[in-house]
């Protein structure tokens, strides 16, 4: 059997340091925002060269509160992607704004930046590019729209820790840029937790507010907020991880690349590195005509997939009221229909590599 995802090899690499680190929380008797939490958000910063990291409970959080704290709100107008986790949607809407969904590029999976353009209002707002498996979406081409608009770019980098775009790092290019440290990501602590990152003060300082329910001291309270704080535990167990991500991107690199080559002659599409990024491979996605018959084909095979995502969010039950009926997003759709993710994770060897591949050949026959 070979598992979608398994984080207890993670855990095994790195277990003495963490535990390590658990166990100075524990001591230490400080369980929100003290000297853990300021010490990751110093790191996280330091890592993407950035002024500000602030720590939130979770990856939805963290769009909510950046776009919060840029003064977006109800019924302003936020383009991005319908072909996304559903946090970023629910994000955008929880502020009572108006998520614009717009297709994606064929070869990245990510935002198409003439999608965008086209639909521009005066009702615009912000963008919301979502670095979407690992692959940055196009940041040059974005922020040239979003300056030439004067628009507002929240990036999403909740499947991106350490990606780049033009060798720059993804979460730089934007005005925010936000983060989910969900246990299955790059970067995952041992539970939920986020983060936002910025250059500006202002805005690192409204954060801070905000997440602790508009307190800027004990008991005084200067705006409406809500709860959301990185716990002390998980900060200590990413401050741990962050050491090693680039290390651990590197060898997804090298996974992919295995698979790459093992699965290059198979009637299939696999994932595309655009030349100007370097992708972190949170995921390694294919795309085959009998999808779903090869999903099956490939668990009775004891190999473990998954979909990500096979409803668009313009298709789901719970947003009809986009008025966003089938085919208004035709790439999306079809690759809907035709992706499928295969195990990559910290832990999986060439070997077991090669026994995918293997099934996986076995199951388009």
């Amino acid at each position: 059997m070979i598992p979608f995802i398994n984080l207890k090899s993670l855990h095994q690499q790195h277990a003495d340091e963490i535990n390590q680190a658990v166990q100075r929380v524990i001591d230490s008797g400080y369980f929100i925002l003290g000297p853990e939490g300021d010490a990751f958000e110093e790191a996280f910063a330091s890592y993407h060269g950035v002024k500000h990291a602030v720590g939130v409970a979770n990856g939805t959080d963290a769009i909510e509160i950046a776009l919060w704290t840029a003064g977006v709100g109800r019924g302003d107008e936020v383009i991005t992607v319908s072909h996304t986790a559903m946090p970023t949607v629910t994000a955008i809407e929880a502020i009572g704004a108006v998520p614009i969904l717009v297709d994606i590029d064929p070869s990245t999976f990510t935002i198409d930046p003439k999608a965008i353009e086209s639909a521009i209002t005066p009702r615009t707002k912000a963008i919301i590019p979502v670095h979407i498996y690992g692959q940055a979406a196009e940041m040059t081409a974005i922020m040239t729209i979003a300056n030439q608009h004067n628009l507002l770019v929240v990036e999403d980098c909740a499947q991106a820790h350490g990606a780049k775009h033009k060798g720059q790092l993804v979460g730089t290019f934007g005005h925010l840029a936000t983060f989910s440290f969900y246990p299955t990501k790059n970067l995952g602590a041992y539970g939920d937790g986020g983060a936002v990152i910025t250059n500006d003060d202002a805005y690192a300082d409204r954060m801070k507010r905000i997440r602790f329910y508009g307190q800027s001291s004990r008991y005084t309270y200067t705006e409406r907020g809500t709860n959301s704080r990185l716990d002390e535990m998980q900060a200590a167990i990413l401050s741990v991880k962050l050491k090693y991500l680039d290390e651990h991107n590197a060898r997804r690199r090298v996974l992919a690349k295995h698979y790459d080559t093992c699965l290059s002659q198979l009637d299939i599409e696999l994932p595309s590195e655009h030349p100007d990024n370097h992708h972190v491979y949170h995921l390694y996605v294919i795309r085959t005509d009998n999808r779903d018959q090869v999903m099956s084909n490939l668990k009775e095979h004891g190999v473990g997939t998954i979909i990500h995502y096979p409803v668009p969010i313009h298709l789901q039950a719970s947003h009809q009221d986009l008025n966003m009926p089938q085919g208004s997003l035709p790439i999306t759709e079809q690759f809907a229909g035709e992706i499928l993710s295969l195990p990559l994770y910290i832990g999986l060897s060439e070997a077991q590599v090669e026994q995918v591949a293997h099934a996986l050949e076995q199951s388009l026959c």
